[in-house]
């Protein structure tokens, strides 16, 4: 079977695996609820015809030989009294009609005449099919007409019964939906575990209750996650080590290129040298950034801080300014927020030559702080592969083109640090726009 097949049988479905489990439980039990009332009605029915046919046994021989003893006059009186709620008894003759078509009808015929032991010629015909009515027609010893009109119906139901089918089903409805949850709420709590999954944080254990298989999976949850986490530490562990390590002889390397003397290649050696060691340093600020300290958190006023950052830029030279912005404070680490800003600001020097900053509300609420630039953008489909570390759009290993891969990564992992996010994007008319999102404004 096709995929387009498969996805039109189950269109009809509902999306959810509780709506689903739901709608199932519900239509069995509606169905299982609908067979035992209908199997209920038809045992009813049959007990009905069952009772009407003993009472006419009994009744119709009484009530003839009494008309047959009472004069014409006093046979008018006796018919209110001998009529029953399906039969009664009227002294005329009876309507036209068409011979018997079910057997039921032709059933209680024949219970009347064994009842009657044949004495009397009966003339049954059909005079309604909807409502069912057929009437028995007989003549008395004395010539007068009787006629027994016959009209076959259930018993009535009690006012009070649909409101208890009502209540029924709505039980049935309720304890279907009930069991489904509870039965899906521990589906959904390791789903949303799974998707908080992030091996850059510390992620809570899911709570090992509920049904046995979501407890072992939940238990296996738990045990991918701590795998995860510890490899992602001993990865940041190695590295933070070797740019440790390499930190001393690239230092000694330093001197020694220094003490040479003066010409183009002291001048390309010591040029390398600064690179190597710029790149472990970073390498360093990567491992350390797995695991920063964030200190105490402050109340900050955001507009100030970018105009302070934006300022330090200008002390050294460089085009770096600030938009004046709406108002905005925010609890927050302030050393882990700048390092954030100027490692977004150098990289917009880097390859636009100016930088911008801007504080803005988000759409959802959020604080929103921009980095903006005129450099040459990101191609669209690499603005989340930047994200990651040593991931550089240029195949060039100079440090003035391709860089080290490392500055977008280290601000990524710093803003989710702080319960942020960072996003990029392309800007109208060239350049592009980092995005530090952070908590609710005050």
């Amino acid at each position: 079977m096709s995929t387009t097949a498969a996805d039109a049988r189950v269109r009809w479905l509902p999306r959810t695996l509780g709506m689903r489990l739901v709608l199932i439980l519900a239509t069995g039990l509606l169905l299982a609820h609908g067979l035992s009332f209908a199997l209920l009605f038809h045992e009813r029915a049959a007990a009905t015809r069952s009772m009407m046919l003993a009472s006419m046994d009994e009744d119709v021989p009484l009530s003839v030989a009494l008309l047959e003893h009472l004069s014409p006059q006093e046979r008018e009186q006796w018919l209110p009294r001998l009529e029953r709620r399906t039969y009664r008894y009227l002294l005329r003759p009876a309507q036209p009609g068409t011979p018997l078509a079910s057997d039921r009808a032709r059933q209680v015929v024949a219970s009347v005449e064994r009842a009657l032991e044949s004495r009397y010629a009966l003339r049954p015909r059909a005079v309604s099919a909807s409502p069912e009515r057929y009437e028995i027609e007989l003549t008395l010893s004395d010539g007068q007409l009787l006629t027994i009109e016959v009209t076959p119906s259930l018993l009535p139901i009690a006012r009070w019964l649909p409101w208890v089918l009502a209540v029924q089903v709505a039980l049935l409805l309720a304890c279907a939906w009930l069991a489904v949850r509870l039965a899906t709420q521990p589906l959904v709590r390791l789903a949303e575990a799974a998707e908080r999954l992030d091996p850059a944080r510390a992620g809570v254990p899911v709570p090992q209750d509920g049904p046995l298989e979501v407890s072992k999976a939940a238990a296996a949850l738990n045990a991918l996650q701590a795998r995860v986490a510890a490899h992602v530490a001993e990865r940041m562990q190695i590295l933070a080590a070797i740019s440790h390590d390499l930190q001393t002889p690239i230092t000694r390397l330093r001197l020694r290129v220094e003490s040479m003397d003066e010409n183009p290649t002291q001048a390309r050696l010591l040029a390398d040298v600064t690179q190597l060691g710029q790149l472990v340093r970073e390498g360093l600020e990567y491992a350390r950034s797995a695991n920063v300290a964030l200190g105490p958190s402050l109340r900050l006023d955001l507009q100030s801080f970018l105009d302070s950052v934006a300022g330090d830029y200008q002390d050294m030279g460089k085009p770096v300014t600030s938009a004046a912005g709406g108002n905005a404070s925010l609890t927050t680490h302030p050393q882990v927020l700048r390092r954030i800003v100027q490692n977004l600001v150098d990289n917009a020097l880097a390859y636009a030559g100016a930088a911008e900053t801007r504080l803005r509300a988000g759409a959802d609420g959020r604080v929103c702080i921009d980095v903006l630039d005129r450099g040459p953008g990101i191609p669209e489909d690499q603005l989340e592969a930047v994200l990651q570390p040593y991931h550089r759009l240029e195949l060039s290993r100079c440090r003035a083109s391709g860089g080290t891969g490392l500055g977008l990564a280290i601000a990524h992992r710093l803003a989710q640090a702080l319960g942020g996010s960072l996003r990029l994007a392309n800007r109208e008319g060239g350049g592009l726009q980092a995005t530090i999102e952070l908590g609710e404004p005050s």
